[in-house]
């Protein structure tokens, strides 16, 4: 179960390093196979690849002639990528999903149960911004009654 969010640092040659509380459990997910690609909220989706993989097959089932499944089939599935981490626990991240999620320097690790979203900065703050500003309409259908 990954949770919690990070603020970390991309190198120069674009690799993050997952934190150490992190990579045993991700490594243990994976079996050191990971799937790394485009999210339409414009940040990027780091899966263990067992648990990407019924999530692939589902969109590709989904008809080619349909615009909008063809659309989300280019986006998911055309920008996976097959990753693993490196010996220092590094993920690479391509140039053009450091493009496609306009990654600067500081970008943010968004544990999501069975996967991450990895946020710019800017755009995580945003998303921040957003949820904040919904006041009390911030709970969807079916979580009305959530008390914390």
């Amino acid at each position: 179960m990954f949770q919690g969010a990070t603020a970390l640092s991309l190198d120069a040659k674009g690799r993050l390093a997952i934190p150490a509380r992190h990579r045993e459990t991700l490594a243990a997910a994976s079996a050191g196979q990971l799937v790394l690609t485009a999210h339409p909220h414009r940040c990027l989706l780091l899966y263990p690849a067992p648990a990407w993989e019924p999530i692939r097959d589902k969109v590709l089932a989904a008809s080619s002639l349909n615009p909008q499944s063809a659309a989300i089939k280019r986006l998911l599935v055309g920008n996976a990528r097959d990753e693993v981490l490196d010996s220092a626990g590094r993920l690479l991240v391509s140039p053009e999903l450091r493009q496609f999620a306009q990654f600067e320097k500081q970008v943010w690790l968004v544990g999501q149960g069975t996967h991450f979203e990895i946020w710019s900065d800017a755009g995580w703050r945003q998303q921040q911004e957003v949820f904040l500003g919904m006041g009390d309409h911030s709970l969807p259908p079916g979580l009305e009654d959530l008390a914390l």
